[in-house]
């Protein structure tokens, strides 16, 4: 197999995370639109990850928190996003890189993006990476199970009939 010195995983990968920093930008500015909601999974000891010691010990591996009605000062920044989620009652301020996220998932539209976790846990220069999957944009059947679920008013509508569509599998062998 040909060695890929343009590395379109990296490519792939990058503008995958510009489409979700692109989403939450927009959220932040204009809120959210019609029965948009988001459900962001994240790896809370991922370098940059700030959550306070009461999360992270509840949460030591992933986290999964969702966007919907009640949430405040959404922040977004080239390389990670800051957001005020309650948690049991109690306020909490989360900054979260977009190099540790795992998944990102619209059940409102069945979209999803999903990140290979290895690549999450170790952002390395695209010089020094090892030819690796490119991540891939999905519709998934059913949101992922929170980890953590902020208070909400209403349950996430359950997407149904969705298709899983991996950007490798165009990719000639």
């Amino acid at each position: 197999m040909a060695t890929d010195h343009i590395r379109y995983d990296v490519l792939a990968r990058d503008a995958l995370r510009g489409v979700l920093r692109r989403v939450l930008a927009d959220a932040a500015e204009h809120g959210l639109p019609g029965e948009h909601h988001f459900f962001i999974t994240f790896i809370s000891t991922a370098e940059g990850v700030k959550l306070s010691p009461r999360l992270l010990a509840q949460y030591p591996d992933e986290m999964t928190v969702i966007l919907q009605h009640q949430f405040w000062d959404l922040v977004v920044t080239d390389d990670r996003f800051e957001v005020g989620l309650s948690f049991g009652g109690i306020p909490e301020r989360l900054v979260v890189p977009f190099s540790a996220i795992k998944s990102f998932f619209d059940p409102s539209v069945q979209f999803g993006l999903q990140f290979d976790p290895s690549e999450t846990m170790a952002e390395a220069p695209a010089a020094n990476l090892p030819a690796a999957a490119a991540p891939s944009a999905l519709t998934v059947p059913n949101p992922p199970p929170p980890s953590a679920v902020p208070e909400r008013q209403d349950e996430a509508a359950k997407p149904e009939g969705a298709e899983v569509v991996r950007l490798d599998r165009f990719r000639k062998k």
